[in-house]
């Protein structure tokens, strides 16, 4: 945008914003109307200036310029909020919606009782706030709290601007230090690496060199290791061996490996990381991790070798009264899996769609039940527990709601101090453990409790660090049971038969003479990735809701191999959400566009909310000036606010990796070549599994062979299968 006949003559002006002409979204720049001492007109300002409201008043420095199409501007270099301090100013300030609670007809009744001293009263005499008509002790204390909230608020974001942190992310800051923002960020500004979801080590970094950091201090080289470990603990490793974490965070710090080994060094010697020095590879921890695997480790092997909390179940009694109760057959491999279940202390039941791992399932509450045996049963995630529950017609929870997490203080009620009175716990999806919540579960269990894994070992592992069911399995300390045999019903199902092909290292069945009103697995090949991106569309939007009946963004989900690329989840995203649902009421929050009626996902695990990674909704409201929006969740209505929206993501298409542990009723998978960097067997075999009704490949033959001969698992580094085993393997790094 040009600009010219500029003054090089820096002026102050003060003003209260009349109107904010434009915005973007990144908080980056603006442009508002302002009503300025001294002039007679309305003035424009542009510049950084963040998500102000109307009402707010504020101090600027900058120069005035002429331009060419708009006229004379003012320039802003620096500006800060101040305290608006005419009556007119406030009312209109604490009526714009920054003040939560205050909306404008309770701004006018304020400003009307206590004109231009209405902020000291709130300040300084807040218990004069019950003069006015409507407010009590509760609504004065509401009125007092979040008015100093928003005015510290409203300073560490200016402060934070400074150093190009966008106002989302400066809310999360916030939200986590309160009023201590400014001092801790100043003290140490990597630990919101660490600390705040969202904010990586490239902007802490950024904001500690603009601070002053030097590139090659001490401080920025053990910062630069930490983010190098909780990268890995991102890629699913619980830990990592020193010469390759060495080599990743030097590249980072763009550091010679020298100064970042002596970092390490006295990261380890100060107990900020844990090092298992008796390896030749020396893997390095970060201390919570390695707490979860040791502990996690020391009670499953503890639990065991222990005797039941209850007398010995005869099996076959109880298999022959069981059959009678659930008026069902059982497979031989169901029944094998019910024995070892009831006569050991832990057990592990896996096994592909279609085994009969549900009626298994059934079976053994059922079995427990009749013992007079208390039973709790729980799963990863809200979805696992809701198909868990109406499985066995029993209550399931979550394990966060099973082991009573508290939010405020980051802690399991039920826990080592406070176990689980249970005589027999189930655990469903438990291919997605990771390594902290399988210690935290591991920990609220007597010893004399049973302990029973449910789980397809062949999917993807877990979203956290670890391998958890894989490391068991493996590791000896457990009884397996593993059910192969395809029931008769399921085996009708092409979806079943060919994850159980792709498993088993063959090609899917990709035409068949079946008849396509019977068949539930269609594969359409599409050699073009914009051909393939088209296909996706067409299919979603309209031939599948015509021939199925199936809502387009409640029933058909989309999962793809990759985020990146023109068929991955995020080209897909925005292409779906204009096919989709063009005409929804939209908003830009927090760096994205979402619209009313869109599909969501939730990225993060939010214990306040009870939501969890991967959980799908709903937005049904946006509220702009109340900087709002609200998303149905599994029958709930729940309100985001400013610091939360980075934890939503569209969602009409997702990564196979974040559709784990869903079921969808029917599934589109894009699969190209272009994908061949994630294309693994079981990353297909996972892709496949989410779909209940009907699964549609759509891409090319090769890629489909190619995932299908990649049968090597991505290593995980854990010594978790070593400690289960009691046997340490000096120098090996346990891959799962």
């Amino acid at each position: 945008m040009s600009l010219s006949s500029p003054s090089d003559t820096t002026e102050a002006l003060h003003g209260t914003v009349e109107r904010v002409v434009f915005a973007a979204p990144d908080g980056a720049y603006a442009v508002v109307r302002l009503r300025a001492e001294g002039q007679r007109d309305l003035v424009t300002a542009r510049g950084k200036l963040l998500e102000l409201k109307e009402g707010e008043a504020l101090r600027l420095d900058g120069r005035w310029t002429v331009h060419k199409k708009y006229g004379r501007q003012f320039e802003v270099d620096h500006y800060e909020v101040v305290t608006p301090t005419s009556a007119r100013g406030i009312e209109r300030y604490l009526g714009s919606g920054l003040v939560h609670g205050i909306g404008p007809e309770l701004a006018k009744r304020l400003v009307r009782r206590f004109g231009d001293q209405t902020l000291a009263v709130i300040e300084r005499e807040p218990g004069r706030l019950r003069e006015v008509d409507g407010i009590g002790p509760k609504r004065q204390q509401q009125i007092v709290e979040a008015y100093a909230a928003q005015k510290g608020l409203r300073e560490v974001m200016v402060f934070l601007h400074e150093y190009g942190v966008t106002p989302g992310v400066a809310g999360r800051i916030y939200k986590e230090y309160g009023s201590s923002t400014v001092s801790v960020v100043r003290d140490n500004p990597y630990r919101l690496a660490s600390d705040i979801f969202g904010v990586g080590f490239r902007t802490a970094d950024r904001i500690a060199q603009n601070m002053g950091i030097a590139r090659d201090s001490p401080q920025r080289a053990a910062a630069g290791v930490v983010y190098a470990l909780q990268e890995m603990g991102d890629e699913g490793h619980v830990c990592c061996p020193q010469e390759p974490l060495v080599a990743a965070a030097a590249k980072t710090l763009e550091l010679p490996s020298e100064q970042v080994e002596a970092a390490v060094e006295a990261q380890v010697a100060a107990g900020e990381l844990v090092r298992e020095d008796g390896h030749s590879v020396r893997p390095v921890y970060l201390p919570a991790l390695h707490a979860a695997e040791t502990d996690a480790a020391r009670s499953l092997r503890a639990l065991a070798a222990c005797r039941a909390a209850f007398p010995a179940i005869d099996a076959e009694r109880a298999l022959a009264w069981v059959e009678g109760k659930v008026s069902i057959e059982l497979s031989e491999g169901q029944r094998e899996a019910i024995r070892k279940a009831v006569a050991g202390k832990l057990t592990v039941i896996t096994g592909g769609p279609g085994v009969g791992k549900t009626t298994v399932l059934r079976c053994l509450v059922e079995i427990f039940r009749a013992r007079k045996l208390r039973v709790a049963l729980g799963a990863p995630t809200g979805r696992a527990a809701k198909r868990l529950a109406e499985a066995t017609r029993a209550e399931a929870m979550t394990l966060h709601r099973l082991l009573k997490y508290q939010p405020r203080t980051h802690e399991f009620e039920v826990n080592e101090r406070n176990p689980l009175q249970a005589e027999a716990v189930i655990v469903d999806e438990a291919s997605m453990l990771d390594i902290l919540l399988t210690c935290h579960l591991a920990r609220a269990l007597r010893p004399q409790t049973l302990l029973i894994l449910v789980g397809d070992v062949d999917q993807l592992p877990s979203v956290g660090p670890g391998s958890v069911l894989r490391d068991v399995i493996e590791s000896g300390v457990a009884g397996v049971a593993r059910l192969t045999e395809i029931f008769r019903q399921a085996a009708a199902s092409l979806i079943v038969a060919n994850a159980h092909r792709i498993n088993c290292g063959e090609m899917p069945l990709l035409k068949t003479p079946r008849d396509e009103a019977e068949r539930d697995f269609f594969f359409l090949e599409r050699e073009d990735p914009e051909a393939a991106a088209e296909t996706v569309l067409d299919l979603c939007a309209r031939r599948l809701p015509a021939r199925y009946g199936l809502d387009p963004i409640g029933d058909i989900q989309v999962v793809a191999p990759m985020h990146k690329g023109t068929v991955g989840a995020q080209a897909l995203n925005a292409r779906l959400q204009e096919r989709l649902n063009p005409r929804g009421q939209q908003h830009a929050l927090g760096g994205r566009t979402f619209r009313v009626g869109d599909k969501v996902m939730q990225i993060r695990n939010n214990y306040d909310k009870e939501v969890f990674n991967g959980d799908l909704g709903r937005v049904v409201h946006l509220a702009p000036e109340a900087n709002q929006m609200l998303v149905r969740m599994d029958e709930r209505e729940l309100a985001y606010g400013p610091e939360e929206w980075a934890e939503l993501v569209p969602a009409y298409a997702v990564t196979i990796h974040k559709a784990q542990g869903s079921e969808y009723p029917a599934v589109v998978v894009p699969l190209l070549t272009q994908h061949y960097l994630m294309l693994q067997r079981n990353l297909l075999y996972t892709a496949v599994t989410r779909g209940k009704r009907l699964v549609v490949l759509v891409g090319t033959k090769r890629a489909v062979a190619l995932a299908v001969r990649n049968a090597r698992i991505r290593e995980r580094h854990s010594l978790l299968h070593e400690r289960l085993a009691a046997s340490p393997v000096k120098g090996k790094s346990h891959h799962g």
